[in-house]
Protein backbone atom coordinates (compact mmCIF):
# COMPACT_ATOMS: atom_id res chain seq x y z
CA UNK A 1 0.00 0.00 0.00
CA UNK A 2 1.04 3.45 -1.01
CA UNK A 3 1.47 5.36 2.10
CA UNK A 4 -0.15 9.13 1.75
CA UNK A 5 0.81 12.62 3.30
CA UNK A 6 -1.93 11.58 5.81
CA UNK A 7 -0.01 8.26 6.97
CA UNK A 8 3.28 10.63 7.84
CA UNK A 9 1.29 13.05 9.48
CA UNK A 10 -0.82 10.86 12.28
CA UNK A 11 2.64 8.88 12.73
CA UNK A 12 4.64 11.93 13.74
CA UNK A 13 1.25 13.67 15.85
CA UNK A 14 1.50 16.69 13.10
CA UNK A 15 -0.86 18.27 10.84
CA UNK A 16 -0.97 17.32 7.27
CA UNK A 17 0.14 20.84 6.24
CA UNK A 18 3.01 21.26 8.52
CA UNK A 19 4.00 17.97 6.34
CA UNK A 20 3.58 19.41 3.46
CA UNK A 21 5.30 21.99 4.12
CA UNK A 22 8.49 20.39 5.90
CA UNK A 23 8.86 18.24 2.94
CA UNK A 24 9.09 21.59 0.72
CA UNK A 25 11.32 22.84 3.23
CA UNK A 26 9.50 26.06 4.03
CA UNK A 27 11.23 28.43 6.17
CA UNK A 28 8.31 28.02 8.75
CA UNK A 29 9.08 24.44 9.55
CA UNK A 30 11.55 24.07 12.28
CA UNK A 31 14.39 21.74 11.27
CA UNK A 32 14.08 19.49 14.09
CA UNK A 33 10.29 19.35 12.23
CA UNK A 34 11.82 19.01 9.19
CA UNK A 35 14.46 16.52 9.99
CA UNK A 36 11.76 13.77 11.30
CA UNK A 37 9.16 14.03 8.59
CA UNK A 38 12.25 13.22 5.91
CA UNK A 39 13.07 10.43 7.45
CA UNK A 40 9.95 9.23 7.54
CA UNK A 41 8.92 9.80 3.91
CA UNK A 42 12.70 8.18 3.10
CA UNK A 43 12.11 4.79 5.18
CA UNK A 44 7.98 4.38 4.15
CA UNK A 45 8.96 5.67 0.49
CA UNK A 46 6.85 8.31 0.21
CA UNK A 47 6.35 10.37 -3.38
CA UNK A 48 3.90 12.52 -3.60
CA UNK A 49 0.97 11.64 -6.00
CA UNK A 50 0.69 14.95 -8.50
CA UNK A 51 -2.55 13.70 -10.23
CA UNK A 52 -4.58 13.38 -6.69
CA UNK A 53 -3.07 16.71 -5.62
CA UNK A 54 -4.24 18.13 -9.25
CA UNK A 55 -7.71 17.10 -9.01
CA UNK A 56 -8.14 18.44 -5.35
CA UNK A 57 -7.01 21.50 -5.83
CA UNK A 58 -7.86 22.24 -9.45
CA UNK A 59 -4.23 22.93 -9.74
CA UNK A 60 -2.12 21.95 -12.16
CA UNK A 61 1.18 23.26 -9.72
CA UNK A 62 3.09 24.05 -12.65
CA UNK A 63 4.29 27.69 -13.83
CA UNK A 64 5.30 28.80 -17.43
CA UNK A 65 8.19 30.72 -18.12
CA UNK A 66 8.99 32.75 -21.36
CA UNK A 67 12.01 34.02 -22.10
CA UNK A 68 14.10 35.76 -24.98
CA UNK A 69 17.23 33.47 -24.19
CA UNK A 70 18.58 31.43 -21.66
CA UNK A 71 22.15 31.77 -22.19
CA UNK A 72 21.90 35.45 -21.59
CA UNK A 73 22.98 35.98 -17.61
CA UNK A 74 20.56 38.55 -16.53
CA UNK A 75 17.93 36.02 -17.58
CA UNK A 76 19.78 32.64 -16.45
CA UNK A 77 19.61 34.82 -12.98
CA UNK A 78 16.14 35.53 -13.11
CA UNK A 79 15.00 31.72 -13.97
CA UNK A 80 17.44 31.23 -10.54
CA UNK A 81 14.92 33.51 -8.48
CA UNK A 82 11.74 32.06 -9.79
CA UNK A 83 13.01 28.49 -9.21
CA UNK A 84 14.00 28.99 -5.90
CA UNK A 85 11.09 29.95 -5.00
CA UNK A 86 8.74 27.91 -6.70
CA UNK A 87 10.24 24.49 -5.69
CA UNK A 88 10.01 26.11 -1.93
CA UNK A 89 6.24 26.58 -2.25
CA UNK A 90 5.22 22.95 -4.83
CA UNK A 91 5.58 24.26 -7.90
CA UNK A 92 7.03 23.31 -10.96
CA UNK A 93 8.54 25.25 -13.53
CA UNK A 94 8.34 25.21 -17.50
CA UNK A 95 11.13 27.30 -19.15
CA UNK A 96 10.17 28.02 -22.88
CA UNK A 97 13.37 30.15 -24.91
CA UNK A 98 11.25 32.82 -27.83
CA UNK A 99 14.68 32.92 -29.41
CA UNK A 100 13.80 36.99 -29.88
CA UNK A 101 11.18 35.20 -32.48
CA UNK A 102 7.49 37.23 -32.11
CA UNK A 103 6.30 33.50 -33.90
CA UNK A 104 7.62 31.33 -31.31
CA UNK A 105 6.91 33.43 -28.49
CA UNK A 106 3.10 33.06 -29.56
CA UNK A 107 4.04 29.44 -30.44
CA UNK A 108 5.19 29.09 -26.66
CA UNK A 109 2.30 31.01 -24.67
CA UNK A 110 -0.41 28.57 -26.96
CA UNK A 111 1.52 25.37 -25.36
CA UNK A 112 1.64 26.56 -21.40
CA UNK A 113 -2.13 27.31 -22.35
CA UNK A 114 -2.31 23.65 -23.48
CA UNK A 115 -0.46 22.40 -20.64
CA UNK A 116 -2.84 24.35 -18.75
CA UNK A 117 -0.36 25.63 -15.91
CA UNK A 118 -1.56 28.07 -13.11
CA UNK A 119 0.30 30.85 -13.96
CA UNK A 120 2.63 32.91 -16.85
CA UNK A 121 5.88 35.14 -16.19
CA UNK A 122 7.04 36.61 -19.18
CA UNK A 123 9.79 39.01 -20.58
CA UNK A 124 8.78 39.47 -24.67
CA UNK A 125 10.89 39.65 -27.36
CA UNK A 126 12.23 42.44 -29.29
CA UNK A 127 10.12 41.53 -32.48
CA UNK A 128 6.73 42.07 -30.92
CA UNK A 129 4.50 44.39 -31.65
CA UNK A 130 1.09 41.94 -31.52
CA UNK A 131 -0.27 41.10 -28.20
CA UNK A 132 -3.32 38.55 -29.38
CA UNK A 133 -1.23 35.95 -27.71
CA UNK A 134 -0.93 37.90 -24.18
CA UNK A 135 -4.69 38.68 -24.18
CA UNK A 136 -5.57 34.83 -24.65
CA UNK A 137 -3.80 34.42 -21.47
CA UNK A 138 -5.75 36.90 -19.79
CA UNK A 139 -9.10 35.78 -21.54
CA UNK A 140 -8.32 31.66 -20.42
CA UNK A 141 -7.66 33.24 -16.96
CA UNK A 142 -4.34 32.34 -16.20
CA UNK A 143 -2.51 35.49 -14.15
CA UNK A 144 0.65 37.10 -16.30
CA UNK A 145 3.38 39.00 -14.51
CA UNK A 146 5.65 40.48 -17.41
CA UNK A 147 9.52 41.59 -16.14
CA UNK A 148 11.89 43.50 -17.47
CA UNK A 149 10.53 43.63 -20.66
CA UNK A 150 7.01 44.17 -20.56
CA UNK A 151 3.85 44.79 -22.60
CA UNK A 152 2.15 48.27 -21.99
CA UNK A 153 -1.15 46.60 -23.93
CA UNK A 154 -1.47 44.16 -20.93
CA UNK A 155 -3.05 45.27 -17.31
CA UNK A 156 -0.92 43.10 -15.51
CA UNK A 157 1.83 42.50 -12.78
CA UNK A 158 4.39 43.72 -13.58
CA UNK A 159 8.44 43.59 -12.20
CA UNK A 160 11.06 45.98 -13.36
CA UNK A 161 13.63 48.31 -12.80
CA UNK A 162 14.58 52.13 -12.65
CA UNK A 163 15.84 51.63 -16.62
CA UNK A 164 16.11 55.66 -16.51
CA UNK A 165 17.85 56.35 -13.44
CA UNK A 166 20.17 53.56 -13.54
CA UNK A 167 21.66 54.85 -17.56
CA UNK A 168 21.52 58.45 -16.02
CA UNK A 169 23.83 56.98 -13.16
CA UNK A 170 26.07 55.22 -15.69
CA UNK A 171 26.55 58.25 -18.00
CA UNK A 172 27.22 60.69 -15.21
CA UNK A 173 29.90 58.23 -13.76
CA UNK A 174 31.44 58.15 -17.89
CA UNK A 175 30.97 62.19 -17.48
CA UNK A 176 32.79 62.32 -13.84
CA UNK A 177 35.77 60.65 -15.07
CA UNK A 178 36.06 63.67 -18.25
CA UNK A 179 34.25 62.10 -21.23
CA UNK A 180 32.09 64.89 -22.99
CA UNK A 181 31.93 63.07 -26.42
CA UNK A 182 29.75 59.82 -25.41
CA UNK A 183 28.11 57.60 -27.72
CA UNK A 184 25.13 55.29 -27.19
CA UNK A 185 24.65 52.37 -28.21
CA UNK A 186 20.89 51.19 -27.80
CA UNK A 187 18.11 48.69 -28.39
CA UNK A 188 15.23 48.67 -30.66
CA UNK A 189 13.28 51.53 -29.79
CA UNK A 190 9.74 49.44 -29.54
CA UNK A 191 11.08 48.34 -26.22
CA UNK A 192 10.29 50.36 -23.13
CA UNK A 193 13.16 49.61 -21.28
CA UNK A 194 15.90 50.72 -24.94
CA UNK A 195 13.31 54.02 -24.63
CA UNK A 196 13.68 54.56 -20.73
CA UNK A 197 17.73 53.83 -20.78
CA UNK A 198 18.12 56.44 -23.81
CA UNK A 199 16.49 58.79 -22.08
CA UNK A 200 18.48 58.15 -19.31
CA UNK A 201 21.42 59.24 -21.15
CA UNK A 202 20.41 61.84 -22.91
CA UNK A 203 19.10 63.38 -19.71
CA UNK A 204 22.67 63.35 -18.03
CA UNK A 205 24.15 64.86 -21.02
CA UNK A 206 21.30 67.80 -20.65
CA UNK A 207 22.00 68.05 -17.32
CA UNK A 208 25.98 68.45 -17.75
CA UNK A 209 25.32 70.93 -20.69
CA UNK A 210 27.03 68.68 -23.06
CA UNK A 211 26.10 68.58 -26.70
CA UNK A 212 23.56 66.09 -27.95
CA UNK A 213 23.30 64.89 -31.48
CA UNK A 214 21.25 62.13 -33.27
CA UNK A 215 24.32 60.58 -34.80
CA UNK A 216 25.42 59.98 -31.43
CA UNK A 217 22.84 57.31 -30.54
CA UNK A 218 23.12 53.78 -32.90
CA UNK A 219 20.65 50.95 -33.19
CA UNK A 220 23.34 48.42 -31.96
CA UNK A 221 22.42 46.13 -29.38
CA UNK A 222 24.47 42.75 -29.61
CA UNK A 223 27.81 41.25 -29.78
CA UNK A 224 28.68 41.59 -33.43
CA UNK A 225 26.51 44.51 -34.33
CA UNK A 226 28.75 46.61 -31.62
CA UNK A 227 32.45 44.52 -33.70
CA UNK A 228 31.30 46.05 -36.88
CA UNK A 229 29.99 49.58 -35.87
CA UNK A 230 33.24 50.07 -33.28
CA UNK A 231 35.37 49.39 -36.42
CA UNK A 232 33.24 51.23 -38.95
CA UNK A 233 33.60 54.24 -36.47
CA UNK A 234 37.40 53.59 -36.04
CA UNK A 235 38.26 53.50 -39.65
CA UNK A 236 35.77 56.92 -40.04
CA UNK A 237 38.40 58.47 -37.38
CA UNK A 238 34.60 59.25 -35.23
CA UNK A 239 35.84 57.98 -32.19
CA UNK A 240 34.00 58.91 -28.73
CA UNK A 241 35.71 59.71 -25.28
CA UNK A 242 33.29 56.96 -23.98
CA UNK A 243 30.12 54.24 -24.81
CA UNK A 244 27.42 53.67 -22.68
CA UNK A 245 25.92 50.52 -24.15
CA UNK A 246 22.07 49.08 -23.51
CA UNK A 247 23.81 45.67 -22.73
CA UNK A 248 26.83 44.08 -21.44
CA UNK A 249 27.93 42.05 -24.49
CA UNK A 250 27.38 45.34 -26.80
CA UNK A 251 29.86 46.62 -24.45
CA UNK A 252 32.16 44.14 -25.20
CA UNK A 253 31.56 43.68 -28.85
CA UNK A 254 32.97 47.24 -28.65
CA UNK A 255 35.76 46.88 -26.28
CA UNK A 256 36.88 43.64 -28.48
CA UNK A 257 37.13 46.19 -31.81
CA UNK A 258 38.50 49.02 -29.69
CA UNK A 259 41.66 46.83 -28.60
CA UNK A 260 42.65 45.06 -31.55
CA UNK A 261 43.00 48.77 -33.35
CA UNK A 262 45.27 49.20 -30.05
CA UNK A 263 43.29 51.74 -28.57
CA UNK A 264 43.54 52.04 -24.72
CA UNK A 265 40.17 51.78 -22.59
CA UNK A 266 39.62 53.58 -20.55
CA UNK A 267 42.34 56.01 -20.93
CA UNK A 268 41.01 56.80 -25.11
CA UNK A 269 37.68 54.98 -24.79
CA UNK A 270 35.70 54.58 -21.76
CA UNK A 271 33.00 51.42 -21.58
CA UNK A 272 29.92 51.61 -19.74
CA UNK A 273 27.34 48.41 -19.79
CA UNK A 274 24.24 46.89 -18.49
CA UNK A 275 23.72 43.58 -17.04
CA UNK A 276 26.46 42.72 -14.72
CA UNK A 277 26.58 39.03 -16.06
CA UNK A 278 29.71 37.04 -14.99
CA UNK A 279 31.26 37.85 -18.21
CA UNK A 280 31.92 41.48 -17.10
CA UNK A 281 34.39 40.80 -14.56
CA UNK A 282 36.56 38.72 -16.81
CA UNK A 283 36.91 40.83 -19.30
CA UNK A 284 40.44 43.03 -20.23
CA UNK A 285 39.59 45.49 -18.05
CA UNK A 286 36.66 44.35 -16.12
CA UNK A 287 33.94 45.80 -17.42
CA UNK A 288 31.66 48.78 -15.65
CA UNK A 289 28.16 48.17 -15.71
CA UNK A 290 24.96 48.61 -14.09
CA UNK A 291 23.57 45.13 -11.73
CA UNK A 292 20.29 44.50 -12.25
CA UNK A 293 20.02 42.09 -9.50
CA UNK A 294 17.78 39.47 -11.94
CA UNK A 295 17.62 36.45 -8.99
CA UNK A 296 15.85 38.98 -6.78
CA UNK A 297 13.68 40.14 -9.95
CA UNK A 298 12.64 36.26 -10.46
CA UNK A 299 11.86 35.92 -7.24
CA UNK A 300 9.53 38.94 -6.76
CA UNK A 301 7.87 37.78 -9.60
CA UNK A 302 7.09 34.73 -8.62
CA UNK A 303 5.43 36.00 -5.53
CA UNK A 304 3.22 38.24 -6.98
CA UNK A 305 2.45 35.27 -9.31
CA UNK A 306 1.78 33.11 -6.30
CA UNK A 307 -0.10 35.90 -4.90
CA UNK A 308 -2.96 35.45 -7.88
CA UNK A 309 -2.64 31.63 -8.39
CA UNK A 310 -3.04 31.45 -4.44
CA UNK A 311 -6.01 33.58 -4.44
CA UNK A 312 -4.05 35.55 -1.72
CA UNK A 313 -4.40 39.07 -3.62
CA UNK A 314 -7.13 39.65 -6.22
CA UNK A 315 -6.56 43.80 -6.96
CA UNK A 316 -5.56 46.08 -9.86
CA UNK A 317 -1.95 45.38 -11.74
CA UNK A 318 1.29 45.98 -9.41
CA UNK A 319 4.58 46.90 -10.46
CA UNK A 320 7.55 46.47 -8.17
CA UNK A 321 11.08 48.21 -9.41
CA UNK A 322 13.91 46.25 -8.54
CA UNK A 323 17.26 49.04 -6.79
CA UNK A 324 20.25 48.50 -9.18
CA UNK A 325 23.56 49.51 -8.38
CA UNK A 326 26.25 50.79 -10.85
CA UNK A 327 29.46 48.57 -10.51
CA UNK A 328 32.65 50.87 -11.78
CA UNK A 329 35.28 48.96 -12.81
CA UNK A 330 38.20 49.30 -14.91
CA UNK A 331 36.69 49.69 -17.88
CA UNK A 332 36.16 53.63 -16.81
CA UNK A 333 38.18 55.91 -14.82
Amino acid sequence: MQVTIKDIAAELGISVSTVSRALKDHPDINVETKRKVRELAEKYNYTPNAIALSLRSNKSFNIGVIIPEIVHHFFSSVISGIEGLAWQEGYHVMIYQSNESLEREIQNTRALLSSKVDGVIISMTKATDQFDHFKELQKSKVPVVFFDRICSEIESDRVIIDDYQASFNAVEHLISGGARKIFHFAGPQNLQITQQRKTGYLDALRKHSLEIKDHYVFDCDNYDKAIQLMTRLIENKNIPDAIFAVNDFTAIGAMTALKKHGINIPDQVALAGFTNGLISMVTDPPLSTVDQHGYEMGQKAMELLLDRVERKFDGSARTVVIPTEFIPRGSTK
